[in-house]
């Protein structure tokens, strides 16, 4: 059977560049073929933990505290409950109530990292790109602010479990990429860049340098070769590790004995039955 050619993404993000590192299977079915996944309640309490302290942070500073970065989680709870993403888990009334619960449990952590009335906020979920040589870069900066020194600063907000040493510098990794957008957007390189682990809590800094900056563009440039030579040759192999005991797409994968040419028809199939919408006519051969 001739091989398929693929059409390469655009640009590239932090997300989508470990991904393909990851398991190149696996991001031709999340950003070549961008096929839908089911929700994720780990992800989707990140996005309410992020909506929380994006409402705090842009309040002023002596309204940054403890009792109304609660209440800004409440208004983000029901601003996002009938969200697909958060509609699309299932959970019953209890079930909700508790996702609510550990949610703020990482709300009130977060304070054990930081004071939030000393932060100078300047940027928001700042959505940036920046074209370099051979790829175009994109990604959504948690938050943005000045140091006492004036001096810019990057930070991530981060729910899931801290990163053993091992682990560390790879999640670095995308926050130096933001470092570099920074760079290219307004002409000035952060003093830092910060990831805030909140179920620990634990917050891990590094400082861009010209050296870092270089390994981003020359990184993510060598990953923007590789996909589109993939995509040219329909060659995304599977990676297996760890990681696939949380990918949506096991089933699909050959290292589990699956066949990725019946993913695109299966899952856009579920999500129609999901939506409850009447299933695609057949086609006629």
């Amino acid at each position: 059977m001739e091989s398929k050619e693929w059409q390469a993404p655009g640009s590239l993000s932090p997300s989508s560049l470990g991904a393909f590192t990851a398991c190149p299977l696996a991001f031709r079915f999340s950003y070549v073929q961008r096929l839908p996944e089911p929700p994720s309640a780990p992800a989707s309490k990140g996005t309410l933990v992020h909506r929380a302290l994006e409402r705090l942070h842009d309040r002023p500073p002596s309204e940054r505290t403890l009792e109304i970065a609660l209440a800004d989680l409440g208004l983000a709870a029901s601003e996002l409950a009938a969200h697909p993403e958060f509609a699309g888990l299932g959970l019953t009334d209890e079930e909700w109530d508790g996702f609510v619960v550990e949610a703020e449990t990482l709300v009130r952590r977060y304070f054990d990292l930081e004071d939030p009335t000393r932060v100078n906020p300047i940027g928001l979920e700042i959505k940036l790109e920046a074209k370099l040589d051979k790829v175009t870069l994109r990604g959504i900066i948690d938050r943005l602010e000045l140091d006492d020194e004036g001096e810019l600063v990057v930070t991530d907000y981060k729910t899931g479990n801290t990163p053993s040493e091992r682990w560390e510098q790879k999640s670095l990794a995308g926050v130096h990429l933001y470092a570099v957008l920074c760079e290219q957007n307004f002409g000035r390189r952060p003093s830092r860049v910060q990831l805030l682990y909140l179920s620990k809590p634990e917050a891990i800094v590094a400082y861009p340098t010209d050296s870092t900056v270089r390994g981003v563009e020359m990184k993510s440039g060598a990953v923007m070769d590789a996909v589109r030579r993939a995509c040219r040759s329909d060659d995304f192999r599977p990676r297996p590790s760890a990681l696939c005991n949380f990918c949506s797409f096991q089933e699909f994968c050959p290292s589990f004995g699956g066949d990725p040419a019946i993913a695109h028809a299966v899952l856009h199939e579920r999500a129609r039955d999901a939506a409850g919408q009447p299933p695609l006519p057949m086609a006629t051969v």
